[in-house]
């Protein structure tokens, strides 16, 4: 994160006896990223963080298959399925939509609360696309909600305690996932050129204390899951000052960028991921000179796919596809994609777009999980001509 923040109880000194009222020493927890040498928060313990008395390796079968034939893809994340939807939770009920080398793209509707889970291969970025949670972390909790992103950094404890009707994307890196450089200054604080800033940003704000023995956390590491059972449960964690922490970001505090004539995609991004970006499409006032064309260009990625999440509005582009809010289009690299048959006509003379999404773009092809499988629309890729082999 891009600025320091302190919450609960500190010594004036880092690495300095901290005791706790009973006269023993707070254990320090020191988390750090690229070898210490970067961002980090300095975590103070009732028990040792390091004391685990068993560890089970978990099945973890997450296959995927190239996007072959390549084509457009449309897929209804409205129409998926859980064996048993009342016992549904934010981690091991996510399903598989997409993934690469750098990044698994997931979705879930969660009915109850998560086990306890971190992530050790990198950086998680979670979109609330209906409902409300609490997510507890070794930091603190955070209450989100609909259109809330929440970056949660690598190794931090975390679980999802879902309230009404929670539907969220969850995106798992191999690194770290934060603002843009371009929007930061060389000391990290939000430039005056930023969509948002340190403004529109939430994070704990006091600690949360839970006692337990023998508890189990789930870890996703890069050879698989292990259940690690530890001696006592990791939040216990009485104060923390740092740079690395969780935090939340809503997508309606994104203030669009506009123009006279149509903006490309990077002046929607909100966050940069290891060979990703995402991007966020918001409500905003469009393209205001008198011959404008307000909706995209017909246009090809030739270094990325592009993944988009509709979750609110009308997107005017994809009238006449099939796609409505809780869809999901992948336009790999190699295809030419662009406004649906007569978009573009319609769209002129408009000077608002009610319209939100999430994008995805990835510098690597985007395969198919179980997930996307299970709930694809085969029809979009011929939508553009009204033929093809699945139309009708």
């Amino acid at each position: 994160m891009p600025y320091y923040r302190s919450v609960g109880e500190i010594p004036r000194k880092r690495h300095t006896q901290f005791r706790a009222p009973d006269g023993s020493l707070y254990a320090e927890e020191l988390m750090g990223v690229e070898g210490f040498s970067s961002d980090s928060a300095l975590l103070y313990h009732r028990h040792l963080p390091t004391a685990i008395v068993d560890a089970v390796q978990v099945p973890d079968e997450r296959a995927t298959t190239p996007n072959l034939p390549l084509k457009p893809r449309h897929f209804r994340s409205q129409d998926l399925k859980w064996d048993s939807a009342a016992e549904v939770d934010a981690v091991t009920g996510r399903r598989l939509l997409f993934g690469n080398a750098d990044v698994k793209i997931c979705f879930v509707a969660a009915t109850q609360a998560s086990p306890l889970y971190r992530n050790a291969a990198g950086d998680e970025l979670l979109y609330v696309q209906t409902g409300t949670a609490v997510i507890e972390t070794i930091y603190g909790a955070l209450t989100v909600g609909d259109g809330d992103y929440v970056v949660i950094p690598t190794s931090c404890t975390y679980r999802v305690v879902p309230g009404d009707d929670l539907r969220m994307l969850a995106l798992e890196a191999t690194g770290h996932i934060g603002p843009p450089k371009r929007y930061l200054s060389a000391k990290g604080q939000f430039l005056e050129h930023s969509p948002y800033c340190e403004r529109d940003l939430r994070g704990p704000t006091e600690p949360l204390l839970v006692d337990g023995e023998d508890v189990d956390v789930f870890v996703r590491h890069r050879a698989g899951v292990t259940r690690f059972t530890y001696a006592h449960h990791p939040f216990d964690v009485v104060g923390w000052d740092g740079a690395l922490y969780p935090w939340v970001f809503n997508i309606r505090d994104f203030e669009p960028i506009t123009g006279r004539l149509h903006q490309p995609p990077p002046v929607h991004q909100t966050f940069e991921g290891p060979n990703f970006v995402v991007c966020s499409f918001c409500p905003r006032k469009v393209d205001y000179h008198p011959l404008s064309v307000p909706v995209p260009y017909n246009h090809a990625n030739v270094d990325s796919d592009e993944l988009m999440f509709y979750v609110g509005g009308n997107y005017e582009a994809r009238k006449g596809s099939g796609i409505g809010l809780g869809s999901l289009s992948l336009h790999p690299s190699g295809c030419t994609h662009g406004p649906q048959p007569g978009a573009v006509e319609a769209s002129l003379g408009a000077d608002y777009f009610d319209e939100t999404a999430v994008m995805v773009d990835t510098f690597r092809p985007l395969e198919l999980g179980e997930g996307a499988e299970a709930c694809e629309d085969p029809r979009y890729a011929w939508s553009w001509s009204k033929r093809g082999p699945d139309w009708s």
